[in-house]
C-alpha cells in the first residue's frame, strides 16, 4: 500500500501559498509540477484518491474547504489544485480499470505527475458534444489528432485525461489516459492572461498520437459521461476557488475599513452576507456529491451563484479600498483579474443558467 499523508491545509497555505503568493500573482512563481509536490507532502495532492493508491480518501466537503482556504490567498495556486485533484484524478478513480488506477493514482497523489483535463477546444467550449479532436482506431489502439485549448497544468502535467472523437454525437466521444512524454504530445506557449497569472494555460496539441487501448478511460462512446460527471465534481471546486477569492476581497475590505474613519459598514454586510450564502451553497452541493445524490443542479447553482459573487466582491473591494487599489500589487486588484475566470471555465455562466432552467423545467 502507498504511504498517506493526512491533509494539512494550513500548513500548505502558510509553508507554500502565502510566501509565494505575490510571485504566483505575476507570474513568477514555482511551476506546478513544484507546487504539486509540495501539496503531496501535506497530504493534499490526492485528497480524493482512495487510501489505497496513496490518497487520502477525504470527502468533496473538505476538498471545497481545502480549495476555499488556498484561493483566499492565493487563486493561482488554488485552480492549480483543484484541476489535479478533481478533474484530472477523479475520473480515474470513478471510472478506471483496477490497472489504470494502479498506475496513474499514486503518481498522482504522491505529486511525480501533475494532471491535466483536455476537453475544450478553439472552437467548442460550452458546447462540449461538438469537439473534433479525432481518435482513430488501429490495430494496437488509437492515434489521437487535434488541438485542446485553456488547458490548465498544460506544459507541467505528466498525464492528461483527453476527449476525443470516435464517432458521431455526444455518444460519439471516448476518453482517454495521455501520457504527456508520448511522441505528438505537445503543449502550445502559456498565455499571457489578464488573471491566475501563476498558473499554466496553453493548448494541447495532438500529432498522432498513439494511445493504447488499454489507456481508455471509461467505455468507448462513454467519454461525455464521464467529462459530466468530471464537471460535476469541477463545479464544486471552482465554487470553493470563487468563495475564497471572495473572501480574499473581505479580508482586503476589513483590513482597509480598520486604517480610516467611518467605512462604509453597508459594503461590508453585503459582501460577507453573499459570501457566506455562497460558501453555504457550495458546501451543500459537495455534501450531497458525497451522499451519492444528483447533484448537477446543486453544482450549477453553487457556480453560477458563487462566482457571480466573486467577482462582485472584487469589484466593491476595488472600490471600497481606492485608491491603494489602482496599484497593480494591491489584494483587491489582483482578485479582480482572477475573478473573472470563474465565471468562464468549467462551463460559463450563461451554460449553468441553461443547465438550471432545463433541470426545473423537467420537475
Amino acid at each position: 500500500m502507498a504511504t498517506v499523508v493526512a491533509p494539512d491545509v494550513a500548513g500548505f497555505v502558510n509553508d507554500v501559498v502565502r510566501p509565494n503568493a505575490a510571485a504566483m500573482a505575476i507570474g513568477d512563481g514555482p511551476d506546478p509540477r513544484e507546487i504539486v509536490r509540495a501539496a503531496a507532502a501535506h497530504g493534499i495532492a490526492g485528497m480524493l484518491i482512495p487510501n489505497e493508491y496513496g490518497g487520502s480518501g477525504s470527502t468533496h466537503e473538505e476538498f471545497a474547504d481545502a480549495v476555499e482556504q488556498i484561493a483566499r490567498v492565493c487563486a493561482s495556486t488554488s485552480v492549480i489544485m483543484d484541476v489535479h485533484i478533481s478533474v484530472a484524478a477523479e475520473p480515474i478513480v470513478l471510472f478506471g480499470t483496477d490497472a489504470q488506477k494502479r498506475q496513474h493514482l499514486p503518481r498522482l497523489a504522491s505529486g511525480e505527475c501533475v494532471g491535466g483535463f483536455a476537453l475544450t477546444e478553439p472552437g467548442s467550449g460550452s458546447d462540449a458534444a461538438a469537439l473534433v479532436a479525432r481518435a482513430d482506431s488501429d490495430e494496437t489502439g488509437f492515434r489521437l489528432t487535434g488541438t485542446k485549448a485553456f488547458i490548465t497544468n498544460c506544459g507541467a502535467a505528466g498525464l492528461y485525461i483527453v476527449m476525443a472523437r470516435t464517432g458521431e454525437g455526444a455518444r460519439g466521444i471516448t476518453s482517454f489516459l495521455v501520457d504527456a512524454a508520448q511522441r505528438g504530445v505537445a503543449a502550445g506557449e502559456p498565455l499571457h492572461k489578464m488573471g491566475l497569472r501563476g498558473s499554466y494555460t496553453a493548448e494541447l496539441i495532438l500529432d498522432n498520437v498513439e494511445v493504447a487501448s488499454d489507456q481508455v478511460l471509461g467505455d468507448i462512446g462513454g467519454g461525455f459521461t464521464v467529462a459530466m460527471s468530471a464537471l460535476d465534481s469541477g463545479r464544486i471546486g471552482i465554487s470553493a476557488q470563487a468563495v475564497g477569492i471572495a473572501q480574499g476581497c473581505l479580508d482586503a475590505m476589513v483590513a482597509h475599513a480598520k486604517t480610516v474613519p467611518d467605512p462604509d459598514e453597508t459594503a461590508l454586510a453585503d459582501i460577507a452576507s453573499r459570501v457566506a450564502a455562497s460558501r453555504r451553497l457550495c458546501r451543500d452541493a459537495a455534501a450531497t456529491l458525497d451522499a451519492g445524490q444528483p447533484v448537477t443542479l446543486l453544482a450549477s447553482a453553487a457556480k453560477l451563484y458563487s462566482t457571480d459573487t466573486c467577482v462582485a466582491a472584487a469589484h466593491a473591494a476595488v472600490e471600497f479600498c481606492a485608491p491603494d487599489s489602482g496599484l497593480d500589487s494591491h489584494p483587491a486588484a489582483i482578485r479582480l483579474r482572477d475573478a473573472k475566470a470563474c465565471q468562464i471555465y468549467e462551463g460559463t455562466n450563461q451554460i449553468q443558467r441553461v443547465v438550471i432552467a432545463r433541470h426545473i423545467l423537467r420537475g
